[in-house]
């Protein structure tokens, strides 16, 4: 027995948000889709077709559950249940499908379906029925009441069916699409493992901004595939301030396939004897901005830092001493940031000029 699926089971905790705004661009893919979850339906206009991919593996049934499964050839319009099985003795045969909408195409891959008693046991739990993983499955059913739940991606919809003693078919609509996203800094494209993307309900722009992300950390090039509707992503890039969003529409059967615009470059800071030395370990750093704002620690020797286009300031602490150098980040100019010893900082609320002495 399980509890029936809710639909804010895939809601996860809240993270505070930046306020940049990122440009977004609508592109199509180079090549295969890069896939997290299997995916049938179109690219937004102007996009190359996905490839076919592989149907979904079917989770193992606990023995004595009565689901059966159609063939797994799926028209791409109409119903795919032309002719139903015989069911057993007591039983009606109900075929099962989703498109995902009113004049969208069937889903033909990437469905979890459960179907679960209308009425609880005693101990609250909805006891489960059946459940498949096929495109269009056929389920024996003794007459009675069911709650039918299909999920694809982390979109799902639920429905009650009454089932009596003649086979019927069954459609439900499911509206889902997806979302591909990358990220760039001045035409480069940023490498995958550097960015992550956190997905949130709503529009920004337009001030109907969910606090809590949908999905979080969703890796660049990855397919997310989620209830039609408005949504808005946060980029960040490495470690640092390197944050921002976008608003973003996902439409039913339909891929979104978005590069947000960074305006960062990634610095290496340094505390060095002269100008182009050898790294001195065991220093700590703080970085601040003009108005004194801590931006990011580290106690790293040498810490790689992505920082958003800006004025910063390096503070390095070393052997009981203060040393602070000035430094502007330009978008897309990686660069190392150089601190050199026997320059002393006052304190970072005091305006100063670089490398001021002892």
């Amino acid at each position: 027995m399980v509890d029936a699926p809710r639909p804010d089971s895939f809601r996860v905790p809240r993270r505070r948000l930046p306020v940049a705004v990122a440009l977004l661009v609508l592109a199509a893919p180079a090549g295969a889709l890069a896939q997290a979850l299997p995916f049938a339906g179109n690219l937004a206009p102007g996009a190359a077709a996905p490839a076919a991919t592989a149907p979904a593996g079917k989770p193992a049934l606990k023995p004595g559950q009565p689901a059966t499964q159609a063939p797994a050839a799926v028209k791409p319009a109409g119903d795919p249940h032309t002719i139903l099985p015989q069911p057993p003795p007591g039983k009606a045969a109900i075929g099962m499908s989703a498109r995902y909408g009113e004049k969208e195409g069937l889903v033909p891959r990437g469905l979890v379906w459960r179907v679960f008693a209308d009425r609880p046991e005693p101990s609250g739990a909805y006891p489960l029925v059946a459940e498949a993983a096929d495109p269009a499955p056929v389920f024996f059913l003794s007459p009675g009441g069911y709650v039918v739940h299909v999920s694809y991606g982390l979109a799902s919809v639920a429905r009650r069916i009454v089932v009596g003693d003649e086979s019927r078919r069954e459609q439900i609509t499911l509206p889902a699409g997806g979302i591909r996203l990358h990220a760039d800094v001045g035409d480069k494209q940023i490498p995958p493992q550097k960015v992550t993307f956190d997905i949130f309900e709503g529009s920004f722009l337009q001030g109907r901004a969910s606090s809590r992300p949908y999905f979080r950390d969703a890796n660049a090039g990855d397919l997310v595939v989620l209830p039609a509707g408005d949504y808005y992503v946060v980029s960040t890039y490495g470690e640092g301030n390197a944050v921002i969003q976008a608003d973003i529409s996902v439409a039913p059967g339909k891929v979104a396939d978005a590069t947000l615009h960074h305006r960062a470059a990634e610095i290496v800071l340094r505390l060095v004897n002269a100008p182009g030395g050898a790294p001195i370990p065991d220093a700590q750093w703080s970085v601040l901005s003009p108005g004194g704002d801590s931006i990011k620690e580290s106690m790293s020797a040498n810490p790689v830092l992505v920082l958003a286009e800006g004025e910063y300031t390096a503070v390095a602490r070393y052997e009981g001493k203060t040393f602070t150098k000035d430094f502007k980040v330009e978008a897309g100019h990686d660069a190392p940031v150089d601190v050199i010893v026997g320059e002393q900082a006052t304190p970072p609320s005091v305006s100063t000029d670089e490398g001021s002495g002892d």
